[in-house]
């Protein structure tokens, strides 16, 4: 397995659209899946290629959502992220209310084979530098599974912390999604205004 430079990362492109679907419907596949993401490989599957094209036209240039990819040598897409920008006055996918612009990072996704070489930390760094790079965004966040230890000691490693902040999982409110936070660098936390976000 070769190592993932920052380099091979990048934005998708609007015609990317069969790629987007395809490896999201992998990643809907994974034995995580369950505990990884709110939607469902059935859900998606049944999508219209209508619905992909939409997709991604708005995750490939947009100012409010960013989707990137991992490409190895080959072309093909070994991982990928994407970054939400949230907006204060907001309602988030769980029904709580923004109390400030921030980050928050979805879809985490590298295929079986490509883990353990680096194309998570090349994601992250890619993910998390673009969302640095828009105004006023002092904040990334994510929610984590409490079941799913091994992405939470990923996050946990590159820097993210527990809020403290919980919600019921959606299908399953027995379960709880953790969230997690990661202050840009050189703002203390809490300087923003508002408290951590969640319910």
């Amino acid at each position: 397995m070769t190592h993932v430079s920052r380099a091979a990362v990048r934005p998708i492109r609007v015609d990317e659209w069969p790629q987007v679907k395809a490896l999201r419907l992998l990643a809907l596949q994974d034995p995580a899946a369950p505990i990884a993401f709110l939607e469902t490989y059935e859900k998606a599957a049944a999508e219209p290629d209508s619905f992909w094209q939409d997709r991604a036209e708005g995750a490939a240039d947009g100012t409010r959502v960013r989707q990137f990819v991992a490409e190895d040598l080959d072309g093909s897409w070994s991982g990928t992220v994407t970054v939400l920008i949230e907006e204060a006055g907001d309602g988030d996918v769980f029904g709580g209310a923004i109390d400030r612009r921030q980050a928050h990072v979805v879809g985490v996704f590298v295929r079986p084979e490509h883990r353990g070489n680096g194309v998570i930390d090349a994601l992250f760094e890619t993910a998390v530098a673009w969302a640095w790079s828009v105004p006023d965004v002092a904040r990334t966040r994510l929610y984590v599974h409490e079941d799913n230890a091994r992405a939470e000691r990923f996050y946990r490693r590159f820097g993210f912390a527990r809020s403290g902040q919980t919600v019921p999982m959606k299908g399953d409110p027995s379960k709880l999604e953790r969230e997690m936070i990661l202050d840009r660098p050189g703002i203390p936390s809490g300087t923003a205004q508002g408290s951590p976000t969640g319910a």
